[in-house]
């Protein structure tokens, strides 16, 4: 049995529900994910960590946004081995009850005013708890999508998963959004804050009884039955056979996630509202702006993902990084007008790159891996790209600018991360289309460089 007679067996509705499910379990889990992005630069930099002097207490509330991002490799690597041994679909169901278990008991976290030390520590400890669970969400998700799609439409299916990421975002931003208006002022610290965290646990539900009626990917079923295929150590065969495509690709996603984690790791929310800053903008006007911003990613993330199954993959990145580096070394200089209105032009002209270099990943990651190894290395590669990009970027902003007094070097960071991202791309083969299924392993397994021998 081929992956192409399993994959035909599957009805057009079952796909549509394959590719809802995990659209909106992941937008479920990047809710959770980027509350937090926000709420470090909003809330836990004063009610968290708000005895350290100066930047500092922004600067350590960004770097447990960040420390998160270490974990996701020990996320990536349990849910690839797992996904790979045990199927996509189970994985999935543990990812989604660990975040939200997680991000519902920061919403009942007390403060340092009242637990003293113990606050920042608990807060530290789900934050890690979110890290390896959206290392190991994002893989399986991505694979449920692509190896249940027809082959000419991967591309569009694979953007589900990723569309699930700014409509998080966009989520996160209107909860937040709204309950600013809610409890305005100090009562948003005081207790508006907590709500959009508490929500997280009706999401999880939702979440979970959306993915109950989904059908393991058709691609391991066929392993599964041949009984063969299977790699028995996927972590070790993968960096084995694979390093220099593992390390190629992380580059290619950390080229995104730099650029992207200005807005999504809260960044922008804090720099642009902070009262002593050059901005001070209203914190509900940035928060609407970047709630807008996450509705054109989005978009963008979506129309990326069809345009690559037309014009590839590769040019689909190449394209998007031009226009992102553009986008990011605009990004400040109309933020720092104080202009709401180049606010939202700023972050929504970014969000174009930001999509065309995100919505083909899922497709693009899948058609890198033979079968036996691909939940491990779409999993690890993903891990290893946001640590190597987004992990530390808000905190490195902030330090950036606390050095040097001005956002210049900012820019520079985030264009040269764009320049990263567009070599990366460049290098790797055009693999649209390519057989998904285990009886092609062979040809899976190579030809991944523009250099690469026929």
């Amino acid at each position: 049995m081929s992956h192409t007679s399993t994959s035909a067996t599957i009805t057009t509705s079952e796909r549509r529900r394959v590719v809802a499910a995990t659209t909106i379990g992941t937008a479920i889990e990047w809710y959770d994910y980027f509350l937090y992005a926000a709420a470090a630069g909003l809330v836990f930099n004063q009610l968290m960590f708000g005895p350290l002097e100066g930047g500092m207490a922004s600067i350590v509330a960004f770097l447990t946004v960040g420390l998160s991002f270490l974990f996701r490799p020990l996320g990536a690597f349990l849910a690839g081995h797992f996904a790979d041994r045990l199927g996509r679909r189970k994985v999935l169901m543990v990812t989604l009850f660990a975040m939200g278990g997680a991000t519902t008991l920061i919403g009942l976290l007390p403060t340092y005013e009242t637990a003293g030390v113990w606050a920042p520590i608990l807060l530290i400890f789900l934050r890690i708890i979110q890290g390896i669970s959206a290392g190991g969400e994002w893989g399986s998700a991505v694979l449920m999508a692509v190896e249940h799609a027809p082959d000419n439409k991967r591309g569009l299916y694979g953007a589900g998963p990723q569309v699930g990421v700014p409509a998080g975002l966009l989520l996160s931003s209107g909860v937040l959004s709204i309950m600013n208006s809610v409890a305005p002022g100090d009562a948003f610290l005081q207790w508006g804050w907590r709500v959009p965290f508490l929500l997280s646990f009706v999401l999880v539900i939702v979440g979970y009884l959306i993915r109950l009626g989904v059908e393991e990917s058709p691609v391991f079923e066929e392993i599964a039955e041949r009984k063969q295929g299977e790699a028995s150590h996927p972590f070790l065969v993968l960096f084995k056979n694979h390093f220099p495509l593992v390390l190629t690709a992380a580059l290619v996603f950390a080229g995104n996630g730099t650029v992207g984690y200005m807005t999504t790791g809260g960044y922008i929310q804090k720099y642009a509202t902070d009262p002593d800053g050059p901005v001070a903008l209203a914190r509900g006007d940035v928060l609407n702006a970047v709630t807008l911003s996450a509705l054109t990613w989005a978009v963008f993330t979506l129309l990326a993902g069809l345009i690559s199954d037309y014009i590839g993959r590769r040019m689909t990145y190449l394209l998007g990084f031009i226009l992102q580096a553009v986008g990011a070394a605009a990004l400040f200089p109309l933020v720092n007008t104080g202009e709401l209105q180049l606010l939202y032009t700023a972050l929504i002209f970014l969000t174009i790159g930001l999509g065309l270099t995100y919505g083909a990943q899922s497709a693009m990651y899948s058609e890198l891996f033979p079968a036996s190894i691909r939940a491990t290395g779409v999993s690890i590669t993903y891990a290893l790209g946001s640590v190597l990009g987004g992990a530390f970027a808000p905190m490195i902003a902030a330090s950036l600018v606390e050095a040097t007094g001005t956002t210049f070097a900012v820019s520079g960071y985030l264009v040269s991360a764009s320049i990263v991202g567009l070599v990366c791309s460049f290098l790797l083969r055009e693999r649209k289309g390519i057989p998904l299924g285990p009886e092609h392993e062979e040809q899976q397994a190579r030809r991944h460089f523009i250099f690469s021998p026929k």
